[in-house]
């Protein structure tokens, strides 16, 4: 019946749900089998989502000047700038912590649970001051984007809403054809690497991946710290240099 709705990701999350409930039954004696075996091939592929995004530094530049503009109200708008400096997934970008981010070590630590990795994001100068501005604002509560319904701030209301970068978006004129939050991080794959020239392992790294090295070893959140704490300043550099209308350099020519 869920699958019926349309909502093929959520069908195959309950049967993986329910799987794990049956499977605890057959071990704990409580009943003979796992029932949900009975559907396996028998519910939709979900189909992989492709996030759109802009990867042209010229047509960067012009958004990073348009998020410039925002007039919405301060956190948001803080969040709009953090989220190409830091292109970590949206949900983790909304839900972020104050007693995750570190200014001394210039660092925000925090649980990947996609992934369920620790992950390591170095903060760049832009980012802290970012960060240093929105803090007489939410700086006493939990979240640093609370949610509107959350004044307190309190760990146990919400953060910012999963549609809120989004919708900022398009208010800019950036619809979801054009331009996601989760964009961001397509944007900043492309350019560190065809642009910038940096490590793609590096970028891989600082993307929270499970990145795996030749020897089979999983990802390591320290690993190439200092290099990606050099890599992130200069992003936020280059970003800065777009936006202020300086040479856009051109992508690699593939061989």
């Amino acid at each position: 019946r869920v699958q019926e709705k349309g909502t093929v990701y959520s069908a195959v999350k309950a049967l993986q749900m329910y799987g794990q409930v049956f499977r605890y039954g057959v071990a704990t004696g409580r009943c003979d089998r796992d029932i949900t075996q009975d559907l396996k091939g028998a519910l939709q592929t979900a189909k992989k989502q492709h996030f759109a995004a802009i990867t042209e530094p010229k047509d960067v530049a012009g958004l990073l000047r348009a998020i410039d503009g925002y007039t919405g109200t301060f956190p948001v708008l803080c969040a709009l700038k953090l989220a190409p400096l830091l292109f970590q997934r949206p949900g983790e970008l909304r839900s972020m912590k104050w007693a995750d981010v570190d200014l001394e070590t210039k660092e925000w630590r925090y649980f990947v649970t996609k992934t369920e990795i620790q992950h390591i994001v170095p903060l760049s100068r832009q980012a802290i001051e970012i960060i240093k501005g929105l803090q007489p604002m939410t700086g006493d509560g939990v979240w640093l984007f609370p949610s509107e319904r959350n004044p307190n701030n309190t760990l146990g209301g919400r953060c910012m809403s999963e549609n809120t970068l989004s919708a900022s978006l398009k208010r800019l004129g950036y619809g979801s054809d054009t331009m996601t939050a989760h964009g961001f991080r397509a944007m900043a794959r492309t350019i560190l690497d065809e642009v910038l020239s940096f490590s793609p392992d590096y970028i891989e790294h600082q993307l929270a991946h499970s990145v795996r090295d030749p020897l089979g070893r999983a990802y390591n959140r320290t690993k190439h710290l200092p290099e990606r704490h050099k890599m992130m300043q200069a992003w936020a550099d280059y970003l800065d240099g777009l936006k202020a209308g300086g040479n856009v350099l051109p992508f690699r020519k593939q061989g």
